[in-house]
């Protein structure tokens, strides 16, 4: 499991107070107990975490952890210096 991954459950955990080790990419925030005002701040602390800004339209696609994980994944790509196109001289 990769660091983005492993962040985030442990901040999900913590959000609902369980063990992190009983969740896993595969939970979904149903399983977990997640409701939309729990989303709200598990996004702001993984906002915060990952020094992201999660759109807010985002938040309604999120059903399970795995997708947390692949949105925050793309988000830091799409930020990273890489990403970000050069005027050509």
């Amino acid at each position: 499991m990769n660091d983005v991954a492993s962040r985030c459950i442990d901040i999900i955990a913590k959000s609902k107070g369980i063990p992190a080790d009983t969740v896993t990419l595969a939970s979904t925030f149903e399983q977990l107990n997640v409701d939309s005002l729990d989303k709200i701040n598990i996004s702001f602390e993984v906002e915060e975490a990952f020094n992201i800004d999660i759109p807010d339209e985002a938040l309604g696609t999120i059903r399970t952890v795995g997708d947390m994980v692949d949105g925050v994944t793309k988000l830091q790509a799409a930020k990273s210096p890489s990403a970000i196109p050069t005027p050509s001289n």
